[in-house]
């Protein structure tokens, strides 16, 4: 691997002679490693193995049908006492060619997920292993003119021999022979590129690495563009593949300008210099996730930095945290990376709540506060509130199931947590801890437990006793509020462990889905701030809760029952905060009324939960928001309003019911869109009119738009506001649907959009049998490999209008599930199953998955704790 001669040299060898058996062994007393890498492999592995270096070649062809190939050299410092020297590769045995230990043919054995060569042949000290092999296409994203791999969790060992645990870091040296015409970017900066063998590739040396976790190593290569700035004395570039040149102009300051500011926050917080030398980054289309965090070569979906013109508030929110998150990353995750899989959550708990202080230099007009709690507490509570919730931290015996950890627990609840640990020791305090942990483990791996050692050791707060709550237990509290004599008394309880199920399906269905756990003895220790109103008399009242019950008294001696009590009102206190009926009433009235967006923000909220817990009828709260929308002044509050109406709307209402409020619904949209103050607010609102238009007179408007015969005063309509209209037409069955898509994909310039439009023709049409066959090509998981736009096709054959016809689909939908967890991506599992269930609120559907759960108790617990958290809200509306 030390020059291009001999890479070309070992990538020739044939390729059966491991496959066949040559040069491998197997001794009759050999115990082969078990699939994937268990938690005792890799401790074992870290203890004989240290400084580690990978140098990795990958050749890749123009045709996506060609195989990659390639060599990897991996040298170590090895003090493994004998041991099987066990390295990880996800593919078949033919996939592995010559194995060689410091430059010898070696015998070795292939089996399931590993090459293991015996301990017997691997002295103690500096050993180097090489092989030549043949990646698999599970983690590099292939398209027709493009390529990017995405090796989170575990999935590097899918395209090469690593050892795939994230406390053994290498330094990381990548080369990529390509076509001459494509570009491509790694880790490490371009070290060279050699077009000299003349054949119409071109090979690209990328410099080492500092240390990093192999779920960390990256590259693409295709035919990208480059666009590059430089601010703060740092050179960023942004490859991409926009065919829309003014859409890059456009946008290019504010990404470039966003990044610088993230570096210049993290620094002066951390005390610590930018680690990683260059930072690339490549918007990619259609990427599965909003981002990953590879140093030197971060991966963003294109459509999340390239914003569309006059973009809403919270679009250009989005992007900020975007970065920011991304850029925290590389302090948080790959700077000092978690040493086991387990505490994957503290690389995403401190990139989300180190974006949200990042952004707010940039965005002085907006309520960070109320962006927090919208950004939070809503995921947080969708899935703290059902039977299948999780810890923040949880365990994990094997890395194959790592990417089952992720979710809105560990990405919108940690946030929430880690704030109240601010607010609990102080923010000065917490910032100092993080230094100190940062620093002494600089390039290297650290776990939960050593920051809380770190905390501990600086506060007199019992940090490891709030940890047991917070972080190792699941769900939430119910806090309860009364007013007696002249006080506010709240009271707090285990609203998890008394989960039970409400929905109407018969008892033989409901059976098994999910078991009541036994009551927790826990306490929430937080700090909990409540509005309570006299009439036109609002005060504050704010308590720190750390027993069972608090009592807060009125200071000026007011004595009467308030009319309204609102807990949570400074949106960090969390848990169910049962209103009662006076409650309800007054804040269904006058909840647009409140002074403070962030209170009227969690007023919309806690009238939300109350009618999942179906003590508010859905009808009256999707009328009080529409009487609340056309004069919430706040941008933010009037989305978390149009998505509440839209919600409530799709999945809480039968379809007659729906059909009537249909005109009025339009109407207050259309008005509200109308009187909006500026091109941002009126774009976002078009979206939600798009998403629920169902009169005649409303779908006739929409094509008048589409067809460009009217054009909408104030904003602009963007393609993907074109495309969304023209995919709603068809799923709606209006006259020459067929038509409107095949002129929409006539439209669409931009190579990448115009083959998602293709692929979603089926998942459109409207012919059931077309559709039902497009479901089941998804059964072969290389049709799964772009999965955006396998989600967008499912949402649309289970889209509400539809979700009678696909109804019949649903176990088999559910069946895939596991096999969606073992091939897919990290949010790959969840996103299919809420795809799947969303359009969904019948009892038919709900028995379905009852049974389902019901039938199948061999389920792992963790798919199994999707499926809950996928199908809570329809057993609730189902009720």
């Amino acid at each position: 691997m030390r020059n291009s001669r001999r890479a070309r040299i070992v990538v020739a060898m044939v390729w059966a002679v491991a496959a066949a058996g040559a040069g491998c062994s197997r001794g009759a007393a050999a115990v082969d490693p078990e699939p994937g890498v268990a938690r005792a492999l890799a401790e074992s592995r870290a203890r004989a193995i240290s400084d580690l270096r990978y140098r990795v070649r990958f050749a890749i062809p123009s045709a996506r049908d060609s195989a990659v190939t390639g060599i990897v050299e991996a040298t170590f410092a090895w003090s493994g006492a004998g041991q099987d020297l066990v390295l990880d590769f996800r593919a078949p045995a033919g996939n592995v060619g010559v194995v060689s230990l410091d430059g010898d043919s070696v015998a070795h054995r292939v089996v399931q997920d590993h090459i293991v060569v015996p301990g017997a042949s691997v002295a103690d000290g500096t050993r180097t292993v090489l092989v030549a092999f043949r990646s698999t296409d599970a983690a590099l994203n292939r398209n027709d003119e493009f390529l990017y791999a995405l090796f989170v969790p575990d999935r590097a060992s899918t395209a090469f021999p690593v050892f795939e645990q994230p406390d053994l870091k290498a330094r990381v040296a990548v080369t990529l022979e390509i076509p001459a015409a494509w570009d491509a970017l790694s880790n490490g900066a371009l070290a060279s590129r050699d077009s000299s063998a003349g054949n119409g590739r071109h090979t690209l040396t990328f410099a080492p690495t500092e240390p990093i976790s192999t779920y960390l190593i990256s590259f693409a290569a295709g035919k990208l563009q480059r666009l590059e700035g430089d601010r703060d004395g740092r050179h960023y570039t942004m490859f991409h593949r926009e065919t829309d040149a003014a859409k890059v102009t456009r946008n290019a300051k504010a990404i470039f300008d966003l990044h610088a500011a993230s570096v210049r926050w993290l620094e002066a917080y951390t005390g610590i210099a930018y680690p990683f030398g260059k930072f690339d980054f490549f918007a990619v289309p259609a990427f599965q996730f909003g981002g990953m965090e590879h140093p030197g070569a971060v991966w963003y979906r294109a459509d999340a930095l390239l914003l569309d013109e006059s973009p809403s508030r919270a679009q250009e929110l989005g992007r900020a945290s975007l970065i920011a998150h991304e850029t925290s990353h590389m302090w948080f995750g790959d700077l000092v990376t978690m040493r086991w899989f387990n505490d994957v959550w503290m690389k995403e708990v401190f990139a989300n709540f180190m974006a949200g202080k990042i952004v707010q230099p940039s965005f002085p007009d907006v309520d960070h506060d109320l962006r927090f709690f919208q950004s939070n507490h809503p995921s947080a509570y969708g899935v703290d509130r059902t039977p299948g919730a999780n810890p923040i931290r949880q365990d994990l015996a094997n890395l194959r199931e790592a990417g089952s950890l992720y979710g809105a627990i560990i990405y919108q609840k940690a946030p929430i947590v880690m704030k109240q640990l601010e607010a609990l020791v102080g923010d000065t305090t917490f910032r100092d801890g993080l230094r100190r942990y940062l620093d002494a483990h600089r390039f290297g791996n650290a776990t939960w437990d050593d920051l809380v050692t770190v905390l501990d050791d600086l506060t007199p707060e019992d940090v490891r006793a709030w940890s047991r709550v917070w972080v190792e237990s699941p769900g939430r509290p119910t806090i309860e509020s009364r007013w007696i004599d002249g006080a506010l008394v709240l009271t707090q309880r285990d609203g998890w462990s008394t989960l039970s199920r409400r929905f109407s399906a018969p008892d033989s269905t409901a059976k098994g889905v999910a078991a009541r756990e036994p009551a927790r003895a826990l306490r929430w220790t937080q700090k909990v701030t409540t509005l309570v109103a006299w009439g036109g008399d609002l005060r504050t009242m704010r308590g720190d809760l750390r027993a069972e019950s608090l009592t807060v008294a009125v200071t000026d001696g007011r004595k009467g029952e308030p009319d309204l009590i609102l807990p949570g009102a400074d949106g960090v206190s969390y848990g169910r905060f049962p209103l009662s009926a006076s409650s309800r009433s007054v804040l269904l009235a006058r909840a647009g009324d409140l002074a403070r967006p962030l209170e009227r923000a969690v007023a919309w909220q806690s009238l939300q939960e109350e009618m999942l817990d179906h003590t508010l009828p859905p009808r009256m709260l999707l009328e009080a928001a529409l009487r609340a929308l056309p004069a919430e002044s706040d941008e933010l509050v009037a989305q978390q309003l149009t998505g509440l109406i839209r919600g409530t709307y799709w999945r809480w209402l039968d379809d007659s019911t729906r059909r009537a409020v249909a005109p009025e619904v339009e109407r207050v949209l259309w008005a509200t869109l109308e009187r909006a103050p500026n091109a941002g607010r009126k774009g976002s609102l078009f979206g939600t009119i798009i998403g629920v238009t169902l009169t005649d007179d409303g779908l006739a408007r929409l094509e008048r738009i589409w067809r460009k015969r009217e054009v909408p005063k104030g904003f602009p309509v963007s393609e993907s506001q074109f495309i969304a209209i023209a995919e709603g037409l068809a799923i709606r069955d209006v006259p020459g649907a067929a038509g409107i898509l095949d002129e929409q994909e006539a439209r669409i310039t931009n190579p990448d959009r115009k083959a998602r439009q293709r692929f979603m023709r089926a998942a459109l049409s409207a012919d059931r049998t077309v559709r039902d066959s497009l479901f089941r090509t998804f059964a072969q998981v290389e049709n799964r490999r772009r999965e955006s736009w396998v989600l967008d096709a499912q949402s649309a054959m289970n889209h509400p209008l539809r979700a009678s016809a696909s109804v019949g689909d649903l176990e088999a939908a559910l069946a895939l599930t596991a096999e969606i967890q073992a091939t897919g991506d990290i949010f790959f599992p969840l996103n299919w199953l809420n795809a799947t269930l969303g359009g969904h609120r019948s009892a038919e559907a709900a028995a379905i998955v009852a049974e389902y759960l019901q039938k199948h108790q061999e389920l792992a617990p963790r798919v199994r704790a999707k499926m809950l958290q996928a199908s809570d809200e329809l057993f609730r509306a189902a009720r």
